[in-house]
């Protein structure tokens, strides 16, 4: 049984951006329609052509939300859909609490709000973060729990801001505030969360390399610049993945009021560059770097039932995600 049937319309918020082109493009794989939101118009055009191309005109559509924090925002937008993935979120990596936290937690209420204005709504998934339960420090074992809030985070992001610690602040305070409303509501619709870590795999914006999203991470190491070197060792996870993900925690009535954690294997960016050297040979690749390891005890073992339930295959692996990740360079 499904939550949402195919051929329905699916409302996906931030649609051009890194996770979310491959959370449209999941969904249309599954049968599924898209309205997907952006800033502008603008922003929508390579995902026309890009799913035009794929799967013919008509599957995909855009809509402008300017600003997700306006009241009503996203109440043109869910009209007619049957579920809906918001992804879209504040990527300024301000170090300004106030001007990341508060209008990260009002678009993720709009989007409930929006979800129960509208009765043809039957799903929502909020993609949360890794960072909403901890930031990593290396080689230290902390245990995460399906209950696991980074408190830490925001007590910092409030008194000692940085551009870290106000973005993990934003994703715990968002994601709590998602299950506030839900709580509160009591809506008719069932509603998850994914929580990915550190994605990695196909860039599918022409040019997309150079975004602010972790896909450019590898990249940018690829090409010498080692400023990675500078973050925490993570998890891995393939962005098609994390997207299957978002469409299994729609579509599977087991999800609803769920966490679900988008963690395939832990990774540091000497692996990356393990890869770099034997995919190709003959780059010039920079030395290793001086890292520990990540060493969190996490509870993504129904993330991957569900990617075989749904997906026939779990978690795609390292090396083939790192070469996903660098594939479109020369």
């Amino acid at each position: 049984m499904s939550t949402i049937e195919k051929g329905s319309t699916v409302l996906v918020t931030g649609a051009n951006g890194y996770i979310a082109s491959h959370v449209v493009d999941q969904l249309l794989q599954k049968g599924f329609k898209v309205r997907g939101t952006v800033r502008s118009d603008a922003k929508a055009a390579w995902l026309y052509k890009l799913f035009g191309e794929q799967y013919g005109q008509g599957k995909f559509e855009a809509v402008a939300v300017p600003d997700m924090v306006a009241d009503g925002a996203f109440d043109q937008a869910v009209k007619g859909v049957s579920g809906i993935v918001h992804v879209a979120s504040i990527l300024t990596f301000s170090d300004k609490y106030e001007e990341v936290v508060p209008p990260t937690v009002k678009g993720a209420v709009n989007i409930i709000t929006s979800a129960r204005k509208e009765p043809s709504v039957k799903s929502v998934v909020y993609t949360s973060s890794s960072v909403a339960c901890l930031l990593p420090e290396p080689d230290k074992k902390t245990v995460v729990t399906k209950t696991t809030w980074n408190d830490a985070a925001v007590s910092s992001a409030r008194n000692e801001p940085n551009p870290v610690n106000v973005y993990a602040a934003s994703k715990t305070e968002g994601e709590r505030a998602v299950w506030a409303a839900v709580a509160e509501e009591k809506p008719s619709f069932q509603v998850s969360a994914v929580l990915p870590d550190a994605n990695l795999g196909r860039i599918l914006q022409p040019g997309g390399e150079k975004s602010s999203s972790t896909g450019s991470w590898a990249v940018n190491l690829y090409e010498g610049d080692t400023s990675a070197f500078s973050s925490p060792p993570h998890w891995f996870v393939d962005v098609a993945d994390t997207a299957r993900l978002h469409v299994a925690a729609l579509i599977d009535p087991s999800c609803d009021g769920q966490r679900v954690f988008a963690f395939a294997e832990p990774f540091n960016w000497n692996d990356v560059l393990g890869v770099f050297r034997k995919l190709k040979p003959g780059h010039k690749v920079v030395e290793d770097g001086k890292m520990g390891r990540n060493l969190s005890i996490i509870p993504n073992k129904d993330a991957e039932e569900l990617l075989f339930k749904h997906f026939g295959k779990g978690w795609t692996s390292f090396e083939e995600s790192v070469s996903d990740n660098i594939a479109t360079l020369a």
